[in-house]
């Protein structure tokens, strides 16, 4: 089974590749992508909601390319998709 995980809680967009073999306990890592926004916030002391969730939908894609790439593995070999589950930032 092979699992894409996305990771958009808070100011860094995270994107990771895992391959499960059947019958096999662990689990192989095949790409780790991510992108930070500290350069985007530091002007503003802290973390700004809006601007960290408009950033996660410009890195995303392209952290997603990069992994698939990165795992030579085509999207539609992806059989799971594994998201960040809270709390995360008030507009995320």
């Amino acid at each position: 089974m092979t699992i894409l995980a996305l990771e958009t809680s808070c100011d860094e967009t995270g994107v990771a590749i895992l391959r499960r073999r059947n019958g096999d306990s662990a689990s192989e890592l095949l790409a780790s992508e991510v992108a930070s926004q500290i350069a985007a916030h530091e002007k503003y002391g802290g973390i700004v909601p809006e601007i960290a969730s408009r950033n996660h939908l410009i890195y995303a894609p392209r952290l997603l390319n990069l992994a698939a790439s990165s795992a030579n593995i085509g999207l539609s070999e992806i059989d799971a998709f594994a998201g960040t589950s809270g709390p995360g930032l008030a507009s995320s």
